[in-house]
């Protein structure tokens, strides 16, 4: 992934969810729609959703130090993490709970027009931040479906952005219907539904994002069909084959690489030395990220048994 393409899709949701927050929250104060309320929250939440995730991408930078001789790369993971929590706790808690408020003690709505116009308007502008994440995405994204995009993704924004702004739209659409439902029956109750929707969907995209973000956080290897092409790499030359292998993503651009080695029989010190050198040069010309890479040489004991 390009670092810029995954902060060019961060700014198109702050900037969106920004605005559509203010224009929200004054459609509250104007309409008393709980749904309004519930989005405006929503839209806060993102809103520092994509400040943390820009936060992450900065600090991830830091150079290597003796307390963090691997780096700050898995700064971004712990952001992702965070962003996830922050999405169930602002978004999803308090939009269920204001909507079974709601459900208990319905109150009428006022001016429903301008709750209509302002859920329109944030529909486009979300609509707008969504394709930009989907452009970004498609760029790195390659023969995987969405979902498995997702899920193997060692990149947290574009997929955080993704369900974000996914859940933004269908929440919009929840409020929609919560609302003019409640004006076409003349029921506020439908209303706290519409809140309450809004609450569990964004519930249940906080619970993806929270599992494929710790899973990042506590370390993940490559997938079967890199570490195929680690293993090929690496079993060349005056390797005769790989004896024991690990990876895991230091960060989304740092991945690391052990391994034992069983070598041609008969090599000196320099040419030990020299077959190591060249099957890291192997790896890193195909796998790019592989940044870090320590083989070690040593006795094939499979073959004695």
């Amino acid at each position: 992934m390009s670092a810029g393409g995954g902060t060019k899709a961060i700014i198109a949701a702050l900037g969106a969810n920004a605005g559509i927050a203010v224009a929200k929250f004054a459609g509250f104060l104007v309409t008393g729609s709980s749904s309004m309320l519930a989005e405006s929250v929503h839209s806060l939440a993102d809103t520092s959703n994509q400040g943390l995730l820009l936060l992450g991408q900065k600090t991830s930078k830091r150079e290597a130090d003796q307390e963090h001789p691997f780096g700050y790369g898995r700064d971004r993971y712990f952001y992702s993490f965070i962003v996830a929590l922050m999405l169930f706790s602002l978004g999803s808690a308090f939009a269920i709970y204001e909507g079974i408020h709601k459900i208990g003690h319905p109150e009428p709505l006022e001016s429903p027009i301008v709750a209509v116009v302002i859920l329109v308007v944030a529909l486009c502008l979300e609509g707008y931040s969504f394709y930009t994440a989907i452009t970004e995405s498609k760029k790195i994204k390659g023969d995987a479906g969405w979902w498995g995009f997702i899920r193997q993704a060692k990149e947290p924004e574009l997929p955080v952005v993704l369900l974000e702004d996914a859940g933004a739209l269908l929440g919009l659409v929840f409020a929609l219907a919560g609302v003019g439902l409640a004006v076409a029956t003349g029921d506020p109750v439908w209303d706290g539904i519409g809140t309450l929707a809004i609450g569990a969907l964004l519930g249940v995209i906080a619970i993806i994002l929270i599992v494929e973000m710790k899973s990042l956080l506590i370390g993940e290897g490559v997938t079967a069909q890199v570490l195929a092409v680690i293993v090929d790499e690496l079993a060349a030359g005056k390797v005769e084959r790989v004896i024991h292998i690990r990876t895991q993503y230091l960060g989304p651009d740092e991945l690391l690489v052990a391994a034992k080695l069983a070598m041609v029989p008969g090599l000196d010190t320099a040419e030990l030395a020299t077959a190591i050198d060249d099957a890291e040069a192997r790896v890193r010309a195909k796998v790019p990220v592989a940044k870090l890479i320590y083989l070690e040489p040593d006795l094939d004991r499979s073959l004695a048994k």
